[in-house]
């Protein structure tokens, strides 16, 4: 198992910009619907997504980060824009 920071960093290797450009990232996980919950935040602006723990796990281990990559490109997207 692995914990937020560790997912964190992982979401960081994936998308090196995020973080940079006034862009701010922040993963809890979120007991209640079992999934991880990712938020970028630029200036007064925050967005959030779900991300299932299945395709966190997938992510993580290596295999495939289609659904992480999806939802954060798309949130990172919505950020700039905003």
């Amino acid at each position: 198992m692995y914990d937020k920071k560790e997912l964190c960093n992982k979401i960081r290797s994936v998308f090196p910009d995020v973080g940079e450009c006034g862009i701010d990232l922040k993963v809890d996980y979120d007991a209640e619907k079992s999934a991880w919950v990712v938020y970028l935040k630029k200036d007064s602006h925050e967005l959030k997504t779900y991300l299932e723990s299945e395709d966190a796990n997938t992510c993580m281990e290596g295999k495939q980060c289609i659904g992480l990559g999806f939802q954060i490109a798309q949130l990172k997207d919505n950020v700039k824009t905003a």
